[in-house]
């Protein structure tokens, strides 16, 4: 934690807290919330941190806690620690740049402090942060890896589970990979390519098979977003069957944002892959099985 904020702070950020219950969250189908006696928990910060972008903060960044219903496994926990950082004027590839600058950074400071401590573990081993990292799209990584396009998978709704089974494995498996421009369905808070409108300024970063990151352009269009919000909803209501306020106030305060990009950060999975520790429960001070 400390490495993290140290990072920040040396590049001029301010470190900003926001509520973690919220009335009103961004509809996102894939990502259900958990409630919270007629509110909910949030699953991103990035909604207050949008309308801070947009009441005049131009560099900012954030550590917190977050929550997703039923997201339970080796790499997934309900509870998670998130971090999340935004530039106002700059676009997704400035947050590439500042992912590798990020991890090389972490991995320098843990090695610093193994060397005043006495440590003899080795941190993020197997991996190779010096090397020019790896920059893959979507299509090509479905072309390379995968039995079927990206076409394909999007029309018959399997796009989740021939990415996780087929594509997800074969990156960052020594060099970190960026996995981007998704298609536009992909990205429903994302800024459009200019050259490519069916297409979004989307990336993952991926470290051993697992994704680390993801960060867009952000799209600050409140027309389109809230034309983008009322298909999420309806996907919502079908899949969940939970009716979803639509956020008119965040979709209000994007106006005065004019470009802006952001990034959400995993910090229990960079941390588990620092360690190279094989369960997510490992790497927290109590999992939920510590609770009970």
């Amino acid at each position: 934690m400390a490495s993290l904020r140290s990072f920040f702070a040396g590049r001029g950020f301010l470190e900003v807290d926001t509520p973690i219950r919220q009335p009103v969250l961004i509809p996102e189908r894939y990502i259900e919330p958990l409630r919270s006696e007629g509110a909910y928990l949030q699953t991103s910060p990035e909604l207050c941190m949008k309308r801070l972008l947009a009441s005049g903060c131009a560099k900012i960044f954030q550590i917190c806690p977050c929550f997703r219903k039923n997201e339970q496994g080796r790499r997934h926990l309900e509870e998670f620690t998130m971090l999340e950082w935004y530039h106002s004027g700059e676009s997704y590839l400035k947050l590439m740049a500042d992912c590798e600058e990020l991890l090389r950074f972490v991995q320098q400071q843990f090695i610093l402090q193994s060397d005043l401590h006495g440590y003899t573990r080795s941190f993020f081993a197997g991996f190779d942060f010096e090397s020019a990292w790896e920059r893959l799209t979507v299509e090509s990584a479905f072309q390379k890896y995968s039995p079927c396009s990206v076409k394909e998978a999007l029309a018959d709704n399997s796009f989740d589970e021939i990415l996780v089974e087929y594509v997800e494995p074969e990156l960052g498996k020594k060099t970190p990979t960026f996995l981007l421009n998704y298609p536009l369905e992909l990205g429903s808070l994302a800024k459009a390519k200019a050259t490519e409108p069916d297409t979004v300024e989307r990336f993952e970063l991926y470290l051993g098979g697992i994704e680390l990151a993801n960060g867009f352009s952000e799209l600050t269009d409140a027309a389109e977003q809230r034309l983008r919000f009322e298909e999420e909803i309806v996907d919502i209501k079908r899949t969940w069957g939970q009716d979803i306020t639509m956020p008119d106030v965040f979709l209000r305060d994007i106006e005065n944002i004019k470009v802006a990009a952001g990034i959400a950060l995993g910090v229990d999975r960079l941390f588990m892959l620092a360690l190279g520790a094989e369960d997510i429960a490992d790497v927290v001070s109590f999992s939920p099985a510590d609770l009970v």
